[in-house]
């Protein structure tokens, strides 16, 4: 039982420290996410901003002579903001691919840090058992934490895998 608790306590520490580990990953991911999604927010609101110059300069195409100079002015102002909004559209959703990118990351690693923390708190439930297994020396009892023991290890494994 005691070289038991010991290997227990080995691999829990190095659970507790994965855990801890994906937690803060996860949350960098997610921080990421957070900023690129003010980046596109950006870069939406500018692509709109050069949508209404381009209405406005449609308006006064549109409210002016067709043979002014204005005319024309107005004209070759609209074709411009026309096609300076198509890279900005482009990069604000590849902006968005990397917000969805980030945050299916951030997702992916919380889950692998609650497999962690589960095999964590089996390991450690286990350690608690095995000593009072030691105090009581109830074979049935030494039964549920080797149970325990193993289940907590099943999740190592699993949280090692990515499961």
């Amino acid at each position: 039982m005691a070289v038991m608790t010991a290997i227990l306590a080995s691999i829990g520490a190095m659970t507790s420290y994965q855990s801890g580990t994906n937690e803060n990953l996860a949350l960098y991911y997610k921080n990421e996410a957070a900023i690129h999604k003010t980046e596109a927010a950006n870069q939406w609101a500018y692509y709109q901003a050069k949508g209404e110059k381009q209405n406005l300069a449609e308006l006064g195409a549109a409210l002016s002579t067709s043979s002014s100079d204005s005319h024309a002015h107005f004209v070759s102002e609209a074709a411009r903001y026309k096609s300076e909004k198509e890279p900005i559209r482009v990069h604000a959703e590849a902006i968005e691919k990397e917000v969805d990118k980030d945050n299916a990351t951030s997702e992916a690693l919380f889950h692998q840090h609650h497999r962690w923390a589960q095999a964590t708190t089996l390991i450690q439930i286990s350690i608690a058992l095995t000593a009072i297994t030691l105090l009581t020396r109830k074979r049935w009892l030494r039964r549920v934490s080797i149970g325990m023991g193993a289940l907590g290890v099943a999740l190592c494994a699993a949280a090692f895998l990515g499961v």
